[in-house]
């Protein structure tokens, strides 16, 4: 994939940023063409002109009553048709597999993941790249896999669906390999009141976890992200449900 054209990212919330994935993406060359539909932004009527696009997560759910988040959701329709290498992170994946046709809504018994919590791979996502085992989340809600996706990652507990893929270069991810250091800090104390919930690790448990965690998770985001930029390219990708079957 070629770094001549910009990745999209898509955020929903003012101060958001794109975080380390951002920051590895300019690494590589990319520039970023950052819309954020909640302020009015608008998205592109294709992605010819892009190398990719980042859909992040954000405050809402895939099931508020906002004209921009039906919006949001058709538009993956882009580049799911054009085949462009396209990752949701939380509320992107759950965008995405609502625009699929599943089902996106919060645990019946009001459990969250607010922390580090333990994920498997797949045969079919560990044909793809070797997973980390643990991941920072920071969600109520969960999603069913979409018809016609392959699951990558799983979990035990509430919600079971972490990674999945659908077509040769689209990917939702539940949890969040984006956060910096910084983030950890910001999002611990500005959302201090979601550690309140069901399930929800307490702040101490989230920094220490950066520590114990974050390098496997640094390490795991570089091979992805190179995955991901070389899957637009369908003449040198195989499917994963093929790769593990070999």
């Amino acid at each position: 994939m070629s770094a001549d054209r910009p990745i999209l990212i898509v955020l929903h919330q003012e101060h958001s940023t794109p975080g380390r994935v951002g920051m590895k993406l300019r690494e590589r060359g990319y520039t970023l063409d950052i819309r954020r539909p909640p302020l009015g932004c608008a998205l592109p009527e294709t992605l010819e002109h892009h190398a990719g696009a980042i859909m992040f997560g954000g405050p809402m759910s895939a099931y508020d009553d906002e004209p921009f988040l039906k919006t949001e959701t058709d538009w993956i329709g882009v580049p799911l048709r054009e085949e462009k290498p396209f990752l949701g992170l939380c509320l992107g994946a759950q965008l995405m597999a609502k625009h699929l046709g599943a089902e996106v809504k919060p645990d019946p018994d009001g459990q969250v993941e607010v922390g580090y919590y333990p994920i498997s791979a797949t045969p079919e996502g560990e044909a793809l790249i070797h997973w980390p085992q643990m991941v920072y989340q920071w969600h109520q809600d969960g999603f069913a896999l979409p018809p016609g996706a392959i699951r990558l990652a799983g979990a035990d507990g509430p919600f079971p669906e972490q990674a999945f893929q659908v077509g040769p270069a689209a990917f939702g991810l539940q949890f969040h390999p984006e956060l910096t250091f910084a983030m950890t800090y910001r999002w611990t104390v500005k959302g201090a009141h979601r550690m309140a919930a069901p399930g929800a690790q307490p702040r101490k448990a989230h920094i220490e976890g950066r520590l114990r965690y974050d390098a496997a998770v640094d390490a795991w985001l570089d091979t992805f992200l190179d995955m991901w930029l070389a899957s637009g390219d369908t003449k040198t990708q195989k499917n994963p449900a093929a790769i593990a079957a070999e």
